[in-house]
């Protein structure tokens, strides 16, 4: 048999099946593990080469990390901050603060974010993403802009159309181009400080609170430096073939015992092993979706965690993918349906029950493995 009858359980598994009660071997299914351990790798690999994250500055182990301390900050014009502790935004990206500024009876507010070293020309960072929100005084900025720094040169940007749908007392979320439209000349190789200035049409006691700023707008494959998700990825796809084999081998031989019937669990095991094959073919045929998928580009409103923006970036995802999703259930639904023929056929001629008792017996083996495997990866 070559490859020790591996392939021969795919297209004649009845004569497979009765040569290997007649030689049972481990190679074999050894064999099939190795295989799918490759494809399945295989897979993933091919998935993540489609997955784009988008970087951010400062990067997500550090969070927000530029409005969680109001070190950071410089409050201008005699104006005030603190850290907020009970109003920010919540998010996987995201701290448990917000910086708050304040200053009585003005009609300006001026904010500037400091020591900072971030690349925003060609290449580096594209976007820039800030939360704000005013509680007081209750109508609309008249005026809001934003200038970067670097050394002695700066750069100015009117942002009052960003403003445009803005609302007092709620977290207005921005999202702003950097380079293109500024007026002054910048290094923007190397933005040092930002000074964001909010002006209203007449004096009062103005408070403002900013979270969740970032730099963004560039996207980094997840293929690099991925060998140790590649590794843990193979270890498991070995953890899943072991667990599966087994507890379908033993819930098959458990019954057929049940059953009062003849079973060797040598041999029940080695055909649970090959039945398996099914698994090797559903990795390939992953592999072969997966190449079909776009650019997936993951950003910082999916990462970040945050309510609402989170599940419509989710949604962008899906219909991106929904045909290789698609595919990828009726793989699944295929390999559950024909995994359980290929034991009800093992069970037929290896314990010599009746065909529907075969079946049943293997679709209920089969359905308990995938739980018990589940369960277990999952702890």
């Amino acid at each position: 048999m070559f490859a020790y009858g591996i392939f021969k359980v795919i297209y004649a598994p009845r004569e497979a099946f009765k040569e290997l009660i007649q030689k049972p071997r481990y190679l074999g299914p050894l064999l099939i593990m190795v295989l799918f351990i490759a494809a399945n790798v295989g897979s993933f690999y091919v998935l993540i080469t489609k997955t784009y994250i988008e970087a951010t500055a400062p990067p997500p182990e550090k969070r927000d990390l530029w409005t969680e301390s109001k070190t950071f900050w410089r409050p201008l014009n005699g104006a005030e901050c603190d850290e907020n502790l009970t109003d920010h935004i919540a998010g996987n990206y995201y701290g448990n603060r917000s910086i708050m500024f304040w200053v009585s009876q003005s009609n300006k507010i001026t904010m500037q974010l400091q020591n900072i070293s971030v690349n925003c020309s060609q290449g580096g960072y594209a976007k820039l993403y800030l939360r704000v929100k005013w509680t007081s005084p209750n109508d609309n900025p008249i005026n809001v802009s934003l200038r970067v720094y670097s050394g002695s040169g700066s750069s100015y940007r009117n942002i009052n159309s960003e403003f445009s749908n803005a609302t007092p007392n709620v977290w207005n979320n921005l999202t702003i181009p950097l380079r293109e439209g500024w007026d002054g000349e910048v290094n923007w190789g190397n933005i040092t400080s930002l000074m964001l200035e909010m002006t209203w049409n007449q004096p009062a006691d103005i408070k403002v609170l900013v979270d969740g700023l970032f730099f963004g707008g560039v996207y980094k494959p997840y293929a690099e430096g991925a060998a140790t998700a590649l590794a843990l990825y193979a270890a498991n796809s070995f953890m899943q073939f072991t667990l599966r084999w087994f507890f379908l081998g033993g819930m098959i031989y458990v019954l057929t015992r049940l059953f009062k019937a003849k079973a060797v669990w040598r041999v029940v095991l080695i055909l649970a092993g090959f039945a398996l094959i099914t698994m090797f073919v559903q990795a390939l045929i992953n592999t072969a979706a997966f190449s079909a998928l776009p650019k997936l580009e993951y950003s910082l409103g999916y990462m970040g965690g945050v309510k609402g923006e989170a599940e419509t970036a989710y949604k962008k995802i899906l219909e991106e993918t929904w045909l290789v999703n698609r595919v990828y259930s009726v793989a699944q639904i295929i390999t559950l349906v024909w995994t359980v023929v290929l034991c009800a056929i093992a069970v037929r001629l290896a314990a010599e029950l009746p065909w529907t008792t075969s079946f049943l017996m293997a679709l209920i083996a089969y359905l308990i493995a995938i739980f018990l495997e589940s369960f277990l990866m999952q702890i």
